[in-house]
């Protein structure tokens, strides 16, 4: 494989880097490769060089600082972009994280998660894009080609096998030769040769026996060797663990700092002979090869001057956008002649609308994820404009948690820092109840040398009256004051989770019931002295305020849902899971909805036959109900424009675009891939190639929606197909009565079964196709290669296997409309 061709501006960089290079003694060469904090290189004046900054950011650029002070656009999830099989609206994606990464003076984006979803399980499904590996590469090339258009680095993540997150920092997933390189490694390796990235990431676990982070295999013989990549690869978060496994390895930075495996560590193995320094150079090319990319290196040419940067892009309409094109109306059942959806507005004058989650929007997944918009339009929000005033009511319903959450609605709150001796060090505005400062977070003015204590402290105005619980996680001393009244002081220690993060975080424990009333405001604080906790690799501070409402009877709360539903034209019940289910840091057990949701559709279902439910998770979850419901429409977490872009599609201003990017079960029972828990450290990817919509084939068990499925507001037929092994051509005609978009997916399928063992079929290209009514539209998909290969595990290489295969052009994996067959 070759990579991107070598212009006069590459050139020009190379040299800077060398001579930059040669200006450095040892130690700095060893610095440079490690965090001096949790989210920046150190910066070199002596030859120029600009500290690197690096964010978190699949969705969003958060920044270097966890803070709503300076908000950020908050984009669907990846999932969800996934879901509008739009590699050109990834891009488009990527610029705009660009365009806000710049605003913030982020050098590099940790984005994208191209991992793959194994087993619907996995709890941070929702930061990935699919469980196949084409659509995943297709999408993740058009994400990095964006966010580098702007001139701002992406670190492809998480390289590799990071499919799970239960015991992710220690587990060793042992994977064949075949399904690592068919399956796990093909979306990084699409990147690499399609969108030479600039950066990749490498994951906390091991592969077949070696970290990750010290993987010479597959780091420096596949990465570097195989494919060319040339840019820099960074740890996950204290992944690193050896200083001489991870430069044997190829590991280029450590992070975060300032303690790192690299560093002085680094300098005293190269002088005590223990680490080439040649090893070292090759590292520091490949940071210095970065800056000059990012433009933070002087006299040296960016890659993208400030003149050629995209046009600005409008972040919210961008995101309503991203979320209306990857909403996937999975069910929509005619009633008296005409489809629950798009609503019809002779037909639709009332409209009762249920569950929490309609309310208080998901609009996000938990963990390094997580960034703070300006605003949040909820369902609520976006109905409630969309439609006529007086002909919506809204009724609870079920709220999907009865455990304790984050303090949010209702509460107003700051953060004082103070120092041992009572003096005030800095103050800041807090989105919510949670803090989590990581090196340079801390507020302007405050250092951790001074930091005694940290105090939330405000208002919170219950919406209402009853027995208010609050509760507290974190480590430490904590004081819980309500009402001027201190009603909780204790002090908790390290969790017991095996994730370092969450053992940090510790328990979510009730603390306190309180009994308050309906919109009047009372004071509360949390006070944390710091704790001082030897060998912390980064100094941080993290504890939360927490707070669970009163808890009504479910029965009476689905009552008052159905009393509404019964008179209704139309119920919307929006259910949802939420981050005690779906999280970073933890696997699910179960793909049950929370809390009496499922109850509650079905009592609105059995009262009005016009029910739509909106289903707002991450990733697959069971729905006992479907077939009793006029229409499903999944929304995933749809970002801070959600709600409008929710009745966007409900209304029919616009088309539900998304497709299902992960096959969906009607039961936990029925999925043929679901293991996500190590035995003895050591996960062993059994199943070999098949996973996905692969396993589902060959189990011959027929799931709830199958992979590529969903449905839009009009009517396409697919007149032609011409197929080479080379490309399809196809031409489709909107048979509708309104303009639409159709995701026109090739399916590849052998025709000889035998040795190697292969899936039934498995995709090899995709296109968008627009057309008015009437309107015919032809698209041309090539087919690569590669779609006729596997891994020869005895060669050690690709091989094609020759023979006859069936073109299939389809609505979904098993909506197949044409098909042709091609010799290769």
């Amino acid at each position: 494989m070759t990579g991107a061709p070598i212009t006069r501006a590459d050139h020009a960089r190379e040299a800077a880097v060398e001579a930059a290079l040669g200006k450095l003694d040892l130690d700095d060469k060893a610095r440079l490769l490690a965090g001096q904090d949790n989210w920046s290189l150190p910066a070199l004046p002596g030859i120029g060089l600009a500290s690197l900054v690096m964010s978190d950011g699949p969705i969003g650029v958060r920044g270097v600082r966890w803070t709503a002070d300076d908000p950020s656009v908050a984009l669907p999830s990846p999932t969800a972009l996934a879901a509008t099989w739009d590699p050109e609206l990834a891009r488009r994606a990527g610029r705009l994280l660009a365009q806000e990464a710049r605003r913030k003076g982020v050098h590099v984006l940790l984005a994208p998660t191209v991992n793959l979803h194994r087993s619907p399980l996995g709890g941070r499904h929702f930061e990935a894009y699919s469980e196949d590996p084409y659509l995943t590469g297709e999408i993740g090339t058009g994400y990095v080609l964006g966010v580098q258009d702007g001139g701002v680095g992406t670190t492809v993540k998480h390289f590799v096998a990071n499919d799970a997150e239960t015991d992710r920092f220690t587990v060793d997933n042992i994977v064949a030769p075949r399904p690592l390189r068919e399956l796990y490694l093909a979306p990084f390796e699409a990147i690499v040769e399609n969108a030479h990235p600039w950066g990749i990431m490498a994951a906390y676990n091991r592969v077949n026996g070696a970290s990750m982070t010290e993987h010479r295999h597959l780091q420096k013989e596949v990465l570097r060797g195989e494919w060319g990549f040339d840019g820099f690869i960074v740890s996950d978060w204290l992944a690193a663990r050896s200083t001489t496994g991870a430069v044997l390895g190829g590991l280029d930075v450590a992070m975060p700092g300032p303690k790192t495996v690299y560093g002085d560590a680094l300098a005293t193995a190269v002088r005590a002979g223990e680490v080439e320094e040649s090893l070292v150079d090759d590292a520091v090319r490949n940071v210095l090869r970065l800056a000059a990319r990012v433009g933070a290196l002087d006299n040296t040419p960016a890659v993208v001057a400030g003149s050629q940067l995209p046009a600005p892009l409008d972040g919210d309409a961008l995101a309503r956008e991203v979320a209306r094109r990857s909403f996937v109306l999975v069910r929509n059942e005619e009633r008296d002649g005409h489809p629950a959806l798009p609503l019809d507005p002779a037909r639709t004058r009332t409209v009762a609308l249920s569950g929490a989650a309609a309310r208080d929007a998901r609009i996000l997944g938990g963990g390094s994820a997580t960034v703070f918009p300006p605003y949040v339009v909820s369902p609520l929000d976006g109905l409630t404009a969309a439609l006529p005033d007086g002909s919506l009511t809204y009724r609870v319903g079920a709220d999907p948690s009865d455990q304790l959450a984050v303090a949010a609605q209702g509460f107003e709150l700051r953060a004082v820092c103070r120092a041992a001796d009572g003096r005030e060090l800095g103050t800041v505005d807090l989105p919510s109840g949670m803090i989590q400062w990581v090196g340079v977070d801390l507020p302007d003015g405050v250092t951790y040398d001074e930091l005694h204590t940290v105090e939330f402290t405000g208002t919170f105005t219950p919406r209402e009256s009853g027995d208010h619980t609050f509760g507290t996680r974190g480590i430490g001393p904590l004081v819980l004051t309500v009402g001027g009244e201190r009603v909780w002081e204790g002090e908790e220690g390290l969790g017991t989770s095996t994730d370092p993060f969450n053992a940090f975080f510790g328990e979510r424990l009730p603390r306190a019931r309180v009994t308050l009333l309906e919109g009047e405001s009372v004071d509360v604080s949390l006070r944390l002295t710091v704790p001082r906790l030897p060998g912390m690799p980064m100094d941080a501070v993290a504890f939360s305020l927490l707070h669970l409402g009163p808890q009504r009877d479910p029965d009476d709360l689905i009552a008052e849902a159905v009393e509404a539903a019964r008179t209704a034209d139309t119920a919307v019940v929006v259910v949802a899971t939420t981050t005690a289910v779906e999280s970073e840091g933890f696997d699910r057990t179960s793909l049950e909805l929370p809390g009496h949701q499922n109850a509650l559709v079905a009592a609105v279902a059995a009262v009005n036959p016009h029910t739509v439910v909106v289903v707002n998770t991450g990733s697959p979850v069971e729905l006992p109900w479907r077939d009793d419901v006029s229409a499903v429409l999944l929304s995933w977490f749809p970002g801070q424009e959600g709600g409008a872009a929710l009745a966007d599609v409900l209304t029919g201003a616009e088309e539900p675009g998304g497709r299902l990017t992960t096959t969906w079960p009607v039961a936990l029972a029925d999925v043929p891939v679901t293991d996500t828990t190590p035995v003895d450290g050591e996960l062993h990817y059994t199943e070999g190639v098949f996973i996905g919509y692969r396993a589902w084939e060959r189990a011959g068990t027929t799931p709830a929606y199958p992979f590529g499925h969903g449905l839009g507001y009009t009517d396409w037929e697919y007149e032609s197909l011409d197929a080479t092994a080379d490309r399809a051509t196809v031409t489709l005609r909107n048979t509708g009565t309104r303009p639409g978009r159709e995701t026109v997916q090739i399916y590849l399928a052998p025709q000889a079964a035998g040795a190697p063992e292969r899936p039934v079929r498995w995709l090899a290209g995709f296109a968008s196709a627009e057309a008015g009514p009437g309107e015919s539209v032809e698209v041309t998909i090539p087919l690569r290669t590669r779609a006729y290969q596997i891994w020869d595990e005895e060669t050690h290489g690709w091989t094609t296997v020759p023979g006859t295969y069936e073109i299939q052009a389809a609505r979904s994996l098993t909506d197949r409309r044409l098909s042709a067959t091609v010799e290769r």
